[in-house]
């Protein structure tokens, strides 16, 4: 069966299968993904660090399908009901929903009225009447009465009887495997407000009629409805058939019970018991299979709108770990606060707080001269060189305060920075920031995360749970499970791919590099607190519990920058330094005098170094490194420049070209800080003149952009953008729309949409109730 599951994976990924047995074999032997990806090309033959993950999480599916696989062959077995052609039927069985369909009829269940029906003896008649509609049903059941078994009359025998029938149709499981999947071509999925709901549930109104196909319903549309069931203002329904009429009389047969009538040969053909069968069919369908599938479709469509929800949050939390670094530079912190004062932290360029204060600036206090020269001094003490903004409540006015502290102080040679401050809260009242820093004022450690998050935002951000980053949709209605799996991962792979400092990584950043856990990196970080920095990657040997196989997943990730072996600051593999010892010997040179040298690089072979341990991959990947030593893979630091004067939604126009940041991307499009506390919304019709499918094809979380003002709804404070310069700003009869179902305001366009018959437009989206909440809001939106 291992070979089965390979050659599936292999098959999927359109790879080779010993790649896949390669890879499967290493993880099993407790290799992590980033190592795997990196340092063992030539075992998988160069599979990548995303074919890597799909092949993981495949490898667990697939593994636990083989589970219940056995476990059902073994109920099977064990009821004595296991035959050749079972077994075959279910061995073939390629998901976990084609399995439980199989085991449906085998599945131990409550009494039910089948069974009751066959142990009164019923079972002939059931199949008499189905194997010969000839007969009339009433004449034929008349043999089957007997009060001592609970049939009373000839009615009560043909209750049973139906009974047995449609439980034999609700558990064909090729039937019902067809039409699982033709109402999932052609079903919708259907929502009405409850009666009295419309005012509490207002948030919602976008789909207090609405209905929309399964196949076209995107994820976010999914997860807002159910969350409407679930908060009770919705009613949700799964139409399999939009276009048929209920209330047609006589009832018109659907296309499904057509389907399942012509799985039993039942058929209207004049005979006595055409129509008692007809009868049964369709109460099959209606009170059995409907339901059945309604329970399945339900499932996957959370499941679908999940693995999107999920994928938009990795891609977004990747993109914001792996925003541009300012550095090693010394920076001050400002988290804006009106009564409570803007805290102000300074960290040194190795992110160590040196000062700390609370400064006055806004109302009520407005102490603004006083903050100017508390912001100079500790500057100037400090030799500041970037100021990190906050970018919550009073964001706008700090920004204005830090703008005028470089003009007036001019010689100070300061940059300003607006920089996301979610989950600086959850942070600073964390167990581990009570640790780094013992003794400050919770409201302190936020300025503190702040400043340091615009050094290196990768390794601040590993201090938090990523749920509380705020950059996926509705994370709180998804699966724990699979949304933590999936971002670990994404840290995973991001803190490995930059590498780490191991003489300056934090115990949450070190617990995220390969092959080292929570235990061990306390043990690092105590190890250098009592002995100072490691000089060499093999000092890492020494610390406690740090074994051979830790250490070969770890190595090559650690980076010790001034050690006292060069190729320690690079991602070169301490496994892999005799290759870079015989490339010397080839080139005759020292290793100070080889690294960065591109042209002696590049005039080398690889495949000259290739030896029976080290294939070319890693003798490529080798010279690549030694050339670009330590390289950083993120983007250079760039910063937006808001517009002067612009501050507050008021100060807005139509026709504005401004600059900001990408603070988030959803599935409809893209939300921008142009510095007025409300992030605009580029809906993904206005991110390109090209058809755009995903709106991270075009922007990502940091990106810093110039867009137009399109629309601006002061009431409800919502900000239409476009990226394209050019868009014609909305007349006024055609006023800015949202996209029904998108909880977004949208491009101008024609009232009329490419919608299916039926669906009204709505004039107002629902506001956000999930994991974009905080970015939504700040684009105007309350709950």
């Amino acid at each position: 069966m291992t070979t089965a599951i390979h050659q599936r994976i292999a098959e999927e990924l359109g790879v080779r299968e010993r790649q896949v047995a390669a890879a499967v074999e290493l993880l099993d032997g407790g290799s992590t993904v980033p190592f795997i990806a990196r340092y063992r090309k030539e075992v998988t033959e160069a599979l990548d660090d995303t074919q890597l993950r799909t092949l993981e999480e495949r490898l667990r599916y697939l593994r636990e399908m083989e589970e219940r696989r056995t476990a059902i062959l073994d109920s099977i077995r064990e009821q004595g009901k296991l035959d050749d052609a079972l077994a075959a039927q279910i061995m073939a069985a390629d998901s976990k929903a084609r399995l439980e369909d199989i085991y449906l009829p085998y599945k131990p269940k409550r009494r039910t009225k089948a069974q009751i029906a066959r142990e009164a003896g019923l079972q002939p008649l059931a199949d008499q009447l189905l194997d010969d509609p000839a007969h009339d049903p009433r004449e034929v059941a008349a043999a089957f009465v007997d009060a001592d078994k609970g049939v009373a009359d000839a009615a009560a025998a043909l209750e049973g009887a139906r009974s047995i029938l449609v439980e034999r149709f609700a558990e064909d499981a090729d039937l019902i495997g067809e039409l699982r999947e033709r109402m999932w071509t052609r079903g919708v999925l259907a929502s009405k407000v409850r009666e009295g709901k419309e005012e509490d549930g207002a948030k919602f109104s976008d789909y207090f009629e609405f209905s929309e196909p399964f196949e076209r319903l995107p994820s976010h549309r999914v997860l807002a409805m159910l969350r409407g069931e679930k908060e009770e203002v919705l009613d949700l329904t799964l139409e399999p058939d939009p276009d048929a009429d209920p209330t047609a009389i006589p009832p018109v047969r659907s296309d499904y019970e057509i389907r399942i009538a012509a799985r039993f040969g039942v058929a209207d053909r004049g005979r006595a018991g055409d129509k008692w069968l007809s009868d049964t069919v369709r109460w099959a369908w209606r009170t059995r299979i409907l339901v059945h599938l309604g329970i399945d479709l339900r499932s996957r469509l959370r499941q679908n709108a999940e693995d999107e929800a999920v994928r938009v949050f990795a891609m977004n939390l990747r993109d914001l770990l792996l925003a541009a670094p300012a550095g090693t530079r010394a920076t001050m912190g400002l988290d804006p606060g009106f009564r409570t004062g803007v805290k102000v932290a300074v960290v040194d360029a190795t992110g160590k707080v040196v000062a700390t204060d609370a400064i006055f600036p806004h109302v009520p206090q407005q102490r603004w001269d006083q903050s100017l020269a508390t912001l100079a001094k500790l500057a100037a003490e400090h030799r500041v060189e970037l100021i990190a903004i906050g970018n919550g409540t009073a964001s706008r006015e700090t920004d204005k305060l830090a703008g005028e502290l470089i003009k007036k102080f001019a010689e100070l040679k300061l940059t300003k920075v607006v920089v996301s401050e979610a989950g600086a809260s959850v942070y600073s009242a964390s167990a581990f920031a009570s640790q780094e820093l013992p003794g400050m004022d919770v409201s302190l450690r936020g300025a503190v995360s702040i400043a340091r998050r615009l050094q290196d935002p990768l390794a601040e951000l590993v201090k938090i749970d990523p749920k509380s980053i705020g950059v996926g949709q509705y994370q709180h209605d998804l699966s724990e499970v699979k949304l933590s799996r999936s971002l670990d991962a994404v840290v995973e792979d991001c803190v490995n791919g930059v590498g780490v400092d191991v003489n300056t990584a934090s115990a949450p950043l070190l617990t995220r590099v390969s092959g080292i856990g929570a235990t061990l990196a306390d043990n690092i970080v105590a190890h250098r607190d009592q002995h100072g920095p490691f000089r060499t990657r093999k000092g890492l040997k020494d610390v406690a519990r740090l074994g051979a196989k830790a250490f070969e997943q770890c190595a090559g990730f650690l980076r010790i920058p001034s050690g006292d072996d060069p190729l320690d600051s690079s991602s070169v593999h301490p496994e892999s330094y005799p290759v870079v010892r015989r490339i010397l010997a080839s080139t005759g040179g020292e290793l100070p005098t080889l690294i960065g040298n591109t042209a002696k690089l590049r005039s080398l072979r690889p495949q000259d170094f290739v030896d029976d341990a080290v294939g070319l991959p890693t003798v490529t990947d080798i010279i690549a490194e030694l050339e670009k030593p330590g390289r950083d893979p993120r983007p250079e630091f760039k910063t937006a420049t808001f517009a002067d004067g612009v501050e507050k939604l008021g100060d807005l126009r139509p026709g504005m070209t401004l600059e900001g940041v990408v603070t988030n991307v959803a599935a409809f499009g893209a939300f921008v800080d142009i510095g007025v506390h409300q992030d605009g919304l580029v809906h993904v019709s206005a991110l390109s003149h090209n058809f755009v499918k995903d709106p991270r094809e075009v922007v990502k979380s940091g990106d810093v952009v110039r867009v137009k003002v399109l629309d601006i709804d002061i009431p409800r404070k919502r900000i239409s953008l476009t990226l394209r310069l050019d868009d014609d700003l909305p007349t006024p009869n055609t006023p800015t729309q949202p996209r029904r179902g998108d909880n977004t305001t949208s491009r101008p366009r024609p009232a009329r949409t490419n919608q299916p018959s039926g669906r009204p437009r709505q004039s107002t989206p629902p506001p956000p109730t999930g994991s974009l909440t905080d970015a939504l809001r700040r684009a105007g939106y309350k709950e």
